[in-house]
């Protein structure tokens, strides 16, 4: 395995960057910062972010077989153009719930747009770790963002083992994904949300996007959603 190499490659100070996505047609990384409330496009060849901001929390971003994106902005399901910043809702759930609102959400196989409330966590580990944003490997084994934990971590799915541990410089690890060329790197979002100024000074890259290489893993180009 070749050696592992992690640095952070945008310095966004996202208070909770989520949702991470590979676009392989404009070589870019999508991803959101929820209480933000901005959808944000990074071009990994130019360097330069782009942002476009909503109405409400946005929590998940993907990508949409007949062009643009689709987000889920509080508790609505949207489509998202990027050419003209326009939003459009295309359903809307819990209305009598007013201070709820989507946590994440994800394009399936067969391109629908599944996405959870706020309502359930799960505990991973005794180290105060909790499971957050995750994705699937070539070799269809799972990589979790811990949060607290500060690390991404490849499971196999059937047997619950742990195979192996990235450790980052930061410890609001939130989601991963695959991208890049052949799908070879692997991208990381991260919060920066509710630490106090002594803990930014030892994490100064906190909220930022990392990049890791030589992983020695490949992922899988995302779903588009088939609306």
């Amino acid at each position: 395995m070749s050696s592992i190499k992690i640095e952070c490659v945008l310095l966004e100070n996202c208070l909770c960057g989520e949702s991470p996505v590979w676009e392989e047609a404009s070589n870019s990384l999508l991803f959101v910062d929820i209480p933000a409330k901005k959808v944000c496009r990074w071009d990994s060849l130019s360097k330069q972010v782009q942002r476009v901001t909503v109405d409400a929390s946005v929590s998940s971003v993907a990508l949409r077989q007949s062009g643009g994106y689709v987000a889920t902005i509080g508790t609505k399901f949207c489509t998202l153009n990027w050419e003209d910043q326009s939003v459009t809702v295309l359903a809307t759930v819990d209305k009598d719930k007013k201070n709820n609102r989507f946590n994440d959400g994800k394009v399936d196989p067969a391109g629908r747009y599944f996405a959870g409330n706020r309502r359930s966590v799960y505990r991973l580990e005794k180290e105060e770790q909790i499971p957050d944003g995750m994705c699937i490997d070539a070799d269809g084994k799972l990589w979790v963002a811990c949060y607290n934990g500060g690390r991404v971590i490849r499971l196999d799915p059937e047997t619950g083992k742990r195979l192996q541990t990235v450790k980052l410089p930061v410890d609001k690890t939130t989601s991963c994904c695959f991208g890049g060329k052949d799908y070879s790197e692997m991208y990381v979002t991260c919060a920066r949300y509710g630490m106090d100024p002594e803990w930014l000074i030892r994490q100064p890259e906190a909220g930022g996007i990392f990049k890791i290489t030589g992983l020695g893993v490949k992922g899988i180009p995302p779903y588009p959603y088939a609306g």
